[in-house]
């Protein structure tokens, strides 16, 4: 490593800017026109990619694989209008198309509105449903948004509406919030399962979290291996490690149990990711967008390690 040039471009890792031939690639969706408490995480795709610089050579210390020469680029934030949640998702399609079409993506978001209309691309792409991991402190499965029809609590109950997902390969971790039963158990109703964080209390490791790990992999064999998305929403981290986002619920996953999830997650084959609701407004020295870079970071090295083509 020679010198030391934290800040000389903003992009997730300072890597280059997104060209054909790469791999993975990073996209920003700076959107948080559905936030139902504090707003901000329009923000997160700038801070996100500021924190990544202190991962300084980038290679991984678990799977000792590096996102270097060539294999990342960075599509920078896409070009999104920003007062209307109908306009911005049309506006958002053909770029999520295009990306989805060329590279192996992870969307910095934005509020978890935006993960509907990535899941439409997928699914699009793709031609079949798609099995989804989704760690959440909200179940996200309310079937309005406060009077309105769509937002960032409904877009689980959207998508399992629309057929976007195979219901029983969706899966929830985290969740722990208030809501009405209907909304908590709909997707153990609809066939998945659910890991609420108080069921994870005490399990950090990934040798204690491989019945996790294990009904993950189990469910996609059984189902025909679908293809996997990961949604992340950092308020799955309790507020003492991810202090930085809109609607924090204590009593959340450790930073210690999100990435051994996501270590033993890596020998499955994803299609792509997001990482949302980061709110840098409410983040103190900087904790959440941190936790969220390496997060997006382990995920990549960890698809690159495993499954090398």
């Amino acid at each position: 490593m020679s010198g030391f040039p934290f800040f000389s471009q903003n992009t997730f890792l300072q890597s280059p800017a997104c060209t054909a031939g790469q791999r993975f690639a990073v996209a920003g969706v700076a959107w948080d026109g559905c936030v139902t408490n504090r707003p901000g995480a329009r923000f997160g795709p700038r801070a996100i990619r500021t924190a990544s610089h202190m991962l300084c050579d980038g290679t991984h210390p678990w799977f000792d694989v590096d996102l270097a020469g060539g294999v990342l680029g960075d599509a920078g934030d896409l070009m999104l209008p920003n007062t209307s949640l109908d306009t911005m998702r049309a506006a958002m399609a053909p770029l999520v198309a295009s990306l989805i079409a060329n590279h192996h993506m992870a969307w910095l978001g934005g509020d978890h509105s935006i993960t509907l209309p990535l899941l439409r691309a997928y699914r699009a792409r793709l031609g079949r449903p798609l099995a989804v991991v989704h760690f959440d402190a909200h179940c996200d499965t309310w079937q309005d948004h406060f009077g309105e029809p769509s937002g960032h609590g409904t877009w689980v109950y959207e998508a399992f509406q629309e057929g976007l997902v195979v219901p029983e390969c969706f899966t929830q971790i985290g969740i722990r919030s208030a809501a009405v039963r209907d909304a908590r158990d709909y997707v153990h109703q609809q066939g998945g399962q659910i890991f609420t964080a108080r069921a994870l209390r005490g399990f950090e490791s990934l040798q204690q979290l491989a019945v996790l790990v294990n009904a993950i992999r189990e469910r996609w064999l059984a189902q025909g291996q679908p293809p996997l998305y990961l949604s992340l929403d950092i308020d799955c981290l309790d507020p003492a490690f991810a202090p930085g986002t809109g609607t924090p619920e204590p009593a959340g996953l450790s930073s210690n149990q999100l990435f051994s999830i996501l270590e033993g997650l890596a020998e499955l084959p994803f299609v792509g990711m997001d990482c949302v609701e980061v709110s840098p407004p409410y983040d103190h020295a900087e904790l959440t967008a941190n936790v969220a870079a390496q997060a997006v970071w382990t995920y990549l090295c960890g698809q690159r390690a495993k499954h090398p083509t």
